[in-house]
């Protein structure tokens, strides 16, 4: 299986290609912000928080910022550290790590992002997107209807942020889609809307109640054929931020990643 693999044999010209973004603890959330909207799913996905001796110590992505502003949707928060939002769970890999131990430990900690020791004495970075790149290359005849259903999670035209941050974090997912249509709203939407239109929230005095309608939503991309699980694998890795639906059905990274733990991923080329 493709899952036992190690990772190094999978991807062994790009493995460690994909540089570690980091900030110092005690940087504020503003400009910790500022740093991760461009690499939100990207293959980086996450800031890692290094504390004084330049070692990791946390990881802030989308969900970090959401919770927070959920909590108290002010602009006093962006003047507070990054070390007080963060999340102290690092996970690490090395080139001897298989797809499926990797996959799991992301399992365990809700987050699809490792860190992996690189040629120069620091650290790269892998995550469900950089899956994509195993996924592509499996010889397999397993097809987008194969794939475990899963609830598909959606919001109304007259949906506000709280109503949708609020069911992101219920239903563990970064993105709804808008009821009947292929257009979804994620984290790194609703950031990029704090962080430029809003002025981090200068420009509001009720921001969860705004409609999500207004926050720019993007379109998953429409599969119209029953197609292979690596032909899927490798238009995703094409794609800046790869979503896509087919049917009923809508794929991110993480279902390719769950697909490479089946038997019917067996073979690569």
């Amino acid at each position: 299986m493709i899952a036992d693999r190690v990772l190094r044999d999978l991807l062994p010209m790009s493995l460690t290609s994909i540089p570690c973004v980091s900030i110092q603890r005690q940087a504020k959330i503003e400009e910790a912000i500022g740093l991760l909207i461009p690499y939100l799913e990207s293959m980086a996905d996450s800031l890692v928080v290094t504390g004084d001796n330049n070692q990791p110590i946390g990881m802030v992505g989308g969900k970090e910022i959401i919770e927070k502003v959920l909590a108290n949707p002010s602009r006093s928060i962006f003047q507070g550290e990054i070390e007080t939002i963060m999340s102290p769970i690092v996970t690490r890999v090395s080139g001897t790590t298989t797809v499926r131990d990797t996959i799991r430990d992301w399992e365990k900690t809700g987050r699809a992002f490792s860190l992996i020791p690189n040629a120069i004495g620091g650290f790269s970075v892998i995550s469900a997107r950089k899956m994509l790149e195993i996924g592509k290359i499996a010889m397999t005849e397993m097809r987008i209807s194969d794939l475990p259903k899963k609830k598909v999670c959606t919001f109304r035209t007259d949906s506000t942020i709280n109503q949708i941050i609020s069911s992101m974090l219920k239903n563990k997912t970064r993105k709804l889609l808008l009821e009947n249509t292929n257009q979804f709203i994620g984290d790194r939407i609703i950031i990029e809307k704090i962080a430029s239109d809003l002025n981090y929230l200068k420009n509001t005095n009720n921001f969860l109640e705004i409609p999500a309608i207004g926050f720019g939503l993007e379109y998953a991309k429409i599969i119209n054929k029953d197609i292979m699980v690596n032909e899927l694998s490798s238009i995703m890795f094409g794609m800046q931020h790869p979503y896509a639906m087919y049917k009923d059905q809508v794929i991110s990274p993480w279902d390719i990643c769950l697909a490479l733990l089946s038997e019917q991923m067996q073979e690569y080329v």
